[in-house]
């Protein structure tokens, strides 16, 4: 079956169609976006994107995005450095950021625990959360990872893994449903989660 596009356009509408959450359709609808947008516009995107690749990194700390390490969250003195939120993504940083209910640290672990995927304890960025309470600065870590069977999964090896560290293990509250991505919560339902949270 042959395209119905061939040349750039279809590579450009083929290229946002691999982008998470944009299907067949959504992906042409940008890529016309684009074509018809002035050429000002389409060059800002194209160096917005070159840009992200070249200045921003991962923190050395808590594995957060930023564009120099220690991220900004880290370097803070005026953070609790003795209570750290475990997340899945570092965009589940800013759905907590946004409740400004919460004054520790993060630690970002790149994913959760997903068999189906092959995604183990090792894939993650678990070695660098051990090493961080191996010093006697930190005394409780939340975890805040997705409401869902990888997120629950993660939960509990993380607290298994940590209680016998002597650090005290919570988790979110309930408030969250089932299922859902932090990314999508409310600020209002994930700040009472925060505050509500429960031993692990």
């Amino acid at each position: 079956m042959a395209l119905a596009y061939d040349g750039a356009i279809q590579r450009l509408i083929d290229a946002f169609a691999r982008l998470p959450g944009i299907g067949p359709k959504g992906a042409q609808r940008i890529a016309f976006y684009i074509l018809s947008a002035p050429q000002e516009e389409a060059h800002d995107l194209a160096e917005a994107i070159g840009e992200v690749k070249d200045k921003v990194r991962f923190c050395e700390i808590c594995g957060n995005v930023c564009e120099s390490s220690p991220c900004p969250i880290c370097a803070d003195p005026r953070r609790d450095h003795g209570v750290i939120c475990v997340v899945e993504e570092p965009k589940d940083v800013m759905s907590i950021e946004r409740t400004r209910e919460f004054y520790g640290t993060y630690h970002v672990l790149g994913g959760a625990i997903n068999p189906m995927s092959n995604v183990g304890p090792s894939d993650l960025n678990m070695a660098s959360l051990l090493t961080r309470l191996s010093t006697d600065e930190v005394k409780e870590v939340i975890l805040a990872l997705d409401p869902n069977i990888e997120g629950e999964a993660t939960t509990t090896y993380l607290s298994r893994l940590i209680s016998p560290l002597g650090v005290k293990v919570t988790r979110l509250a309930s408030g969250l449903p089932v299922g859902s991505d932090l990314e999508y919560a409310d600020e209002i339902t994930l700040g009472r989660a925060l505050v509500g949270r429960r031993d692990a």
